[in-house]
């Protein structure tokens, strides 16, 4: 353990016990905090979190709360600390503490000026710590104690974590085995397997249902165990379904006991470090983490398809503290009251509905639990889990054991369709339940959704599922009611949870979810937001921000994981929504409250508990626009005012004198497979494309020899394991159409700003190629033609546009779309200009100059596009619409300074280089590759690599940005060797025919930003 008397924790206790002793306020409370930083700084070193007012259950069964408990990622406590003043009479006090129950295995009780400390429950040390050294030896006693289960657990997990996929394959293995030799097991199989397509999915996959048997396997003696439940496996209705599976499998040669003798010891290390747990919910909370640890690993897939989060505590808290106040506040009713059936679609480990359980009342529980409390899961063990869970905690609350028979196993989404009332769902007990809450009158529905969005790799084979009733009726409100281009996300699994929430709550009820908060605001919902604002009396939503990719940098300010309330799990932004339907109520409102977007996940919680409930907190009305807009108090009017650049209408008109300033724009490249028809190296790029082509044709030809007199889906056809998959690569599969490699299509590519890559730019391996064959048909129309590139609609960081000459990808900015100033036939001919005459007109007569040509126009609109004030006054516009034009004094000046701009950006590789100090690491060889260049905490240095580092770097470099970054961050990012994970490959931008391109390709853009800077402060002084 690192810990010295010079650390600046240990300096600053020191230095304001000092200050509080002089001013006599040495007082537990004033000093603690000292205190507190102490212990949260060094057991970081420890990767343990330190949790003050930590309440739990003590050696008497007793609720206490210590001042504070060190605890681990596996929620285990390594030690618990409790504050005194100096004024108590130190012994008698922690005599009373221990004799209430306070644990003392590892627990530091201290005053300012003294610790004393008891391990193993046996006083070990009564110290002064007066002195740093003192202090630095209790610490150090504190924090490397560890107790022999705590020791035999680390090394469990350490040794199991490589173990347990590898048991994973190797059950996987001997499924597929007895399958194909072991007729009694294949015929139960089979008889599962279609059980399974019924009543959950029907386009399971064979592999979905080893996995479900393998997870059975592997855990179903740790809900035994741990849950005191020796009947498990017949006490559950689905685990019993899934034993007769398993007694068949193990009917022939496979021996469930001889294989499972291998975690006998990770078994032990789980049963006996739980077993050290008194408080149950926190012992739940250990076993969520050993689930996600461990058990999750080997059904990656099936968590990805139903972006599994789990919810903390206080959100769950407040949530239901919430309802309840809903409940009485617009109907006289409670949680407790008859009638009010309550529903969790997605019920994961069962924190809604525990929370609900301890909520009602001890005399109503009964009742609500054998009738009125409802939950669906999907996936097997969170509800082995949620069973266990909801079980105990009734047996609890009222001393006897009752199976809970509300929970379905289920996929939420299925029981809105229309056909799916003619299945059984796995067996006649799990169909019963279904029945019974399909006929319940539900007055809550509260939970917390899955949360990703769309599927990131097609080669998983593991889509969101279509769900025809449900996407139907989203189809025909959210989608035919958005005026959005892209309308994807409203298909979200998220947003399918809150149309069936909208559909299935009473007349009178609520709907309290926990989801991704991009429905708020983003252009894409604004059919969606129309249609709740229709569909419900009341709208509360507490917008807990969260969103990374979009936040980081804004200001300045980095963000990352201890912003967001998921962590890793969900790194976007999230909101608490509560909708409410009163057919009391005649009106509609919508109300708002919103964090500060750099408030971190703890400061969230503390708000969240510090107001308890709804009620308690400050709102703000919002009032819809005539565009569904909701958060429109950012949104300028006189935006509309302004000349469109490129409409949808205008785009499809088959006129070309249309209303807007360009005829035709579209999105940047979407290939679908970057890491694969993208590289820096040509060589690279053509042996991996030559054998795509070779591997996709087999396909081809594979397909056409086997389809002949067969139905089947081509999803289930394909192999996934050399080609990179998209949804019209398996089209253009399905057609029969075959590439042949051309290596003229290799061209000359923007991959991001200022970065060149090489790319294979066909119509079958391009997903959507977009139009540049019309806007850049040769290298010839490079040389002539410009194109403006600019953030598309419903862009999430700052505005940015640039000046290309080249082929450029979707992502080059952000959902990037181009306005060309020619277009051109696919073969080259039949040059256009693409501003239109109306526009020119409109400009000509603004400013009385008949000699204003559409050149000037298209440099005149760069500048305008690059104004701050532009930019920052109609930051909420732009992200809503394309840009819209408006007339600013002098515009020949300002057309002049566009075109300065567009010129050092599009000849950015010809710019002078700016005098960089190269600094040699001594006794380092020569090297001119990178591997990942830093920069310094200060921003002067790059460190290129071991040998060279770049100084002197200029403070005003990064103020030109593109989004969030600069463009030197933009160099910094992209050069660099990456691999990607899922294919493997590797993208190298070190060019061995040019060693010092990218040491030139940074002092260039430092010239390129320099230059842009003083240009954009010269555009900054015309004003509108």
């Amino acid at each position: 353990m690192n810990i010295k008397s010079t650390h600046k924790v240990i300096k600053e206790y020191y230095s304001e016990i000092r200050k509080l002793k002089k001013l006599d306020q040495d007082n537990e409370g004033a000093v603690s905090p000292f205190f507190a930083n102490i212990l949260r700084f060094y057991a970081r070193q420890f990767k343990w979190t330190l949790i003050e007012q930590y309440s739990t259950i003590g050696y008497r069964n007793s609720t206490i709360r210590p001042d504070g408990a060190i605890v681990d990622g596996y929620k285990l406590v390594h030690g618990f600390w409790e504050a005194k003043d100096t004024k108590d009479d130190f012994e008698l006090e922690i005599k009373k503490k221990i004799e209430n129950g306070y644990p003392t295995d590892n627990i530091i009780f201290q005053t300012p000026d003294r610790i004393i400390i008891y391990q193993n429950r046996l006083f070990v040390q009564d110290i002064n710590i007066s002195a740093p050294e003192n202090l630095i030896f209790a610490l150090k006693i504190f924090f490397e104690y560890q107790p022999p289960e705590y020791i035999e657990w680390k090394q469990a997990v350490d040794e199991f974590k490589i173990k347990i996929p590898e048991l994973a394959q190797s059950l996987m293995q001997i499924i597929e085995r007895e399958y194909k030799t072991n007729k009694t097991f294949r015929k139960v199989f089979i008889d599962f397997e279609e059980l399974c397509k019924d009543s959950i999915n029907k386009n399971l996959r064979r592999e979905s249902i080893n996995e479900m048997l393998i997870q059975h396997l592997l855990t179903e003696r740790i809900f035994r165990k741990i849950f005191h439940n020796p009947d498990f496996r017949n006490n559950n209705t689905i685990a019993a379904e899934i034993e007769k599976v398993i007694l068949a499998l193990t009917s022939k040669y496979f021996s469930r006991t001889d294989f499972l003798k291998k975690l006998d010891r990770f078994y032990y290390a789980i049963e006996h470090t739980a077993e050290l747990i008194k408080d149950y919910s926190q012992k739940q909370d250990f076993m969520n983490t050993v689930y996600e640890n461990f058990f999750q690993g080997f059904s990656v897939k099936v968590a990805n398809t139903h972006g599994i989060v789990y919810t903390p505590q206080p959100i769950v808290d407040f949530m239901v503290n919430s309802v309840q106040d809903i409940l009485q506040i617009e109907f006289n009713k409670s949680l407790s009251d008859e009638n009010v059936h309550i529903l969790d679609p997605f019920v994961g480990t069962g924190n809604f509905i525990l929370r609900v359980m301890k909520e009602v009342m001890k005399t109503s529980l009964q009742k609500k639990y054998d009738e009125e409390l409802h939950c669906n899961e999907v996936m097997l063990l969170p509800y082995y889990i949620s069973s266990m869970n909801i079980e105990h905690l009734y047996f609890e609350l009222t001393g006897k054991y009752k199976p809970f028979k509300g929970i379905c196993l289920v996929d939420t989404f299925e029981l809105a369709e229309e056909a799916q009332h003619i299945l059984d769902f796995m067996n006649k007990e799990n169909t019963d339940r279904i029945n019974k809450q399909k006929g319940s009158p539900i007055t809550v529905i509260i939970g917390n959704p899955p949360y990703n969005a769309n599927q990131v790799n097609e080669n998983d084979n593991n889509k969101n599922r279509k769900y025809p009733a449900l996407d139907k009726k989203i189809h025909d409100t959210y989608a035919k009611d958005s005026k959005a281009t892209l309308k994807s996300k409203l298909f979200d699994p998220y947003i399918k949870a809150i149309k069936f929430a909208s559909e299935r709550i009473e007349e009178n009820g609520v709907v309290a979810y926990i989801s991704n908060n991009s429905f708020i605001k983003d252009f894409t919902f604004d059919g969606m937001r129309k249609h709740l604002f229709e569909g419900f009396n009341r709208i509360y939503i507490i917008d807990l921000q969260g969103d990374i990719r979009k936040d980081s940098m804004k200001d300045g300010i980095p963000l990352g994981e201890k912003h967001t309330v998921f962590g890793l799990s969900a790194m976007v932004g999230v909101s608490i929504t509560f909708l409410i339907k009163n057919t009391n109520l005649k009106d509609r409102k919508i109300f708002y409250n919103t964090v500060d977007f750099r408030a971190t996940r703890n400061e969230k919680f503390e708000m969240l508990e510090k107001v308890r409930t709804y009620h308690n907190m400050h709102w703000k009305e919002l009032i819809p626009d005539e565009n569904n807009n909701w958060l429109n108090e950012d949104i300028q009017e006189d935006f509309k005012t302004f000349l469109p650049m490129g409409t949808k209408e205008t785009k499809n008109s088959d006129v070309l004198n249309v209303k807007s300033i360009f005829k035709y724009y579209s999105l940047g490249v979407s290939t679908n497979r970057d890491y694969v028809v993208y590289d820096f190296n040509k060589d690279d790029l053509e042996d991996r494309i030559i054998q795509l082509c070779d591997d996709y044709n087999n396909e081809v030809t594979r397909y056409e020899n086997t389809k002949k007199g067969n139905d089947f889906n081509i999803d289930e056809f394909v192999n996934y394991e050399k080609i990179k998959w998209s949804s019209t690569l398996k089209n253009h599969c399905k057609r029969g159409e075959k590439i042949e490699y051309d290596e003229d299509r290799i061209e000359s590519s923007l991959f991001r700003p200022f970065t060149k890559q090489n790319l294979y730019y066909d119509n079958i391996l391009i997903d959507r190629p977009g139009h540049f064959r019309e806007y850049l048909p040769n290298e010839e129309k490079e040389r002539e033609n410009k194109i403006i590139f600019v953030s598309g609609i419903a862009h999430k960081k700052q505005f940015q546009c640039l000046m290309v000459n080249k082929i450029t990808s979707l992502d080059f900015l952000e959902k990037s779309q181009c306005f060309p100033f020619y277009v051109y036939k696919k073969d080259g001919s039949k040059r256009t200009e693409n501003i239109t005459d109306w526009s020119l007109e409109k400009f000509r007569n603004h400013y009385q100059a008949a000699d204003i040509t559409k050149w000037d126009i298209f440099y005149y609109i760069y500048a305008a596009l690059h104004n701050t004030d532009y930019r920052e006054k109609y930051s909420a516009n732009l992200k809503r619409e394309l840009p819209r034009i408006p007339f600013y004094e002098n515009f020949q000046a300002l057309s002049e300074f566009g075109k300065q701009l567009s010129e050092i950006h599009l000849n950015y590789e010809n710019a002078d280089e700016y005098t960089l100090e190269m600094i040699e690491t001594p006794d380092t060889k020569l090297d001119w590759n990178v591997i990942k260049m830093r920069l310094s905490k200060d921003k002067t240095e790059l460190k290129y690599n071991d040998f060279l580092t770049l100084n002197c770097i200029p403070e005003e470099v990064y103020q030109y940005k593109l989004g969030n970054r600069s463009a030197l961050h933009w160099i910094i990012d992209q050069y660099r060797i990456k691999t990607d994970k899922v294919s493997g490959i590797t993208h190298n931008p070190n060019n061995h025919d040019d060693q010092q391109y990218i040491v030139r390709l940074i002092k260039k853009i430092v010239t390129v930003s320099l230059e842009s800077v003083r240009i954009v402060g010269e555009i900054d002084k015309f004003e509108l």
